[in-house]
């Protein structure tokens, strides 16, 4: 087996973990490229990706490029010699940077390609209500996430996970299927076929804030699968209108469907103000089970109740 030079690309948790993963597999990563710092929390200090964290710790050469097209990064990445980039939740790539290596450069993709291409596949997956997605490593092309597949591997997706649990497992099945994939081009026994469309494609475009925002003429179901979706980050949201004051911005994390409420029209709540909190939708109704009120900390629902005043005319918009 030809023992490759490696360049690995990537910046969150999420790349981290392949990154520890491929190390620790003895894979020869001889340099590793993230963002740059970037200011953060309240202080705005810089504050490090967590690839360059992790890359650092297993002492590897880190390099941040503001411009991928920078002569000057250019050409130290060059000096690297990799035979291979391995690529992992990082930004698109310029042809002069995928093209560099003798072999190329392959992309993790947490889906199923081609289905969910795009920036959010896991939170999509959820929000579409699938029970499967999975894991694809692909070599880099023109087109963003179209490229030869090399592996697939399928992820099954339970009623409890969230986007946070299933960030998890795929980052798991991701990191082994890296270095399977490696293992397979080192040993020239890599056969990529190119991606075949099967029906409609779903994509995975990147959310905005206004994406978040809950639409209580939907059903109970869409809506639960919306919170699952961006569950515990970026998070549904919607506005609580109390009485004549201002409407409150109101965080939701976790919901049930329940049976029997279509009494309530889309937006009304019943509530006893201690433990109970129900909103009517399109088609069924939905309890609320954890929510964080503007300014606040996340919280079960009874601990919001018992600090917020409930009138009748309580909606939610």
């Amino acid at each position: 087996m030809e023992k490759l030079r490696v360049v690995f690309m990537g910046t969150p948790e999420f790349a981290a973990h392949h990154l520890k993963v491929l190390f620790e597999s003895g894979a020869n990563i001889v340099a590793v490229i993230t963002a740059p710092d970037k200011p953060a929390g309240r202080g705005r200090k810089l504050s490090a990706p967590a690839v360059k964290t992790t890359a650092l710790e297993l002492g590897l050469p880190v390099l941040q490029p503001e411009k991928l097209k920078s002569p000057d990064f250019l050409a130290e990445l060059q000096s690297y010699r990799a035979d291979i980039q391995v690529v992992v939740a990082f930004r698109m790539l310029p042809e002069i940077v995928w093209n560099m290596p003798k072999y190329g450069t392959f992309n993790m993709h947490a889906s199923m390609l081609p289905q969910y291409r795009g920036a959010a596949p896991i939170n999509w997956a959820l929000i579409n209500g699938e029970t499967t997605t999975g894991v694809s490593t692909f070599f880099l092309s023109h087109e963003i996430d179209t490229g030869h597949l090399i592996f697939q591997e399928k992820v099954p997706i339970t009623p409890e996970d969230n986007a946070g649990s299933l960030h998890d497992k795929l980052m798991t099945a991701g990191a082994q299927l890296v270095v399977k994939t490696l293992a397979a081009i080192a040993n020239g026994k890599v056969q990529a076929i190119p991606q075949t469309n099967h029906g409609d494609l779903k994509p995975a475009p990147k959310i905005f804030k206004d994406d978040c925002r809950l639409n209580w003429t939907d059903s109970a179901v869409n809506i639960h699968n919306k919170v699952r979706g961006l569950s515990p980050y970026p998070g549904a949201w919607t506005l609580l209108q109390n009485g004549d004051k201002e409407a409150l911005n109101l965080k939701i994390f976790e919901t049930e469907v329940l049976e029997g409420w279509e009494q309530l029209a889309p937006g009304q709540i019943h509530c006893d103000g201690k433990n109970t909190f129900i909103a009517g939708t399109g088609q069924g109704a939905l309890l609320l089970k954890e929510v964080q009120p503007a300014g606040k900390k996340r919280m079960p629902i009874n601990s919001f109740l018992c600090g917020f005043n409930w009138l009748p005319q309580n909606l939610l918009l």
